[in-house]
């Protein structure tokens, strides 16, 4: 089992989500985040005063998933989130080490599936 971690583009949510169910992913976490990287931030003015902004708006989405829909899944979100700018995201795999249904107590594989 594993933890599949994608820090996305907001704009691209919908089209990596199309492309998840397209390859049978259909559970997921989607949370908002705050992050900086390679950008870098922008400066802006607003009323006057200029702001730095280093922190800018990115979509964190996870999904644990069995050994064999990683690279699938992988596969779904690098196609759909690459636009080939800086700031496409990451994705990071982890290893998951347990998971359990609360519902029905199941634990391990049949808990993801």
């Amino acid at each position: 089992m594993k933890m599949v971690i994608a820090i996305i583009q907001p704009e691209k949510l919908d089209t990596v989500k199309e492309a998840l169910f397209h390859a049978e992913i259909h559970k997921m976490t989607v949370s908002r985040v705050r992050g900086c990287g390679q950008q870098m931030g922008f400066t802006e003015h607003y009323r006057g005063q200029v702001r730095s902004v280093n922190l800018l708006e990115k979509i964190r989405i996870e999904i644990a998933v069995n050994d064999e829909f990683v690279d699938p899944t992988i596969k779904a979100i690098v196609k759909a989130a690459k636009s080939g700018n800086i700031g496409d995201g990451k994705i990071f795999v982890m290893p998951l080490e347990q998971c359990i249904r609360i519902r029905t107590d199941e634990t391990g594989s049949a808990a993801i599936g």
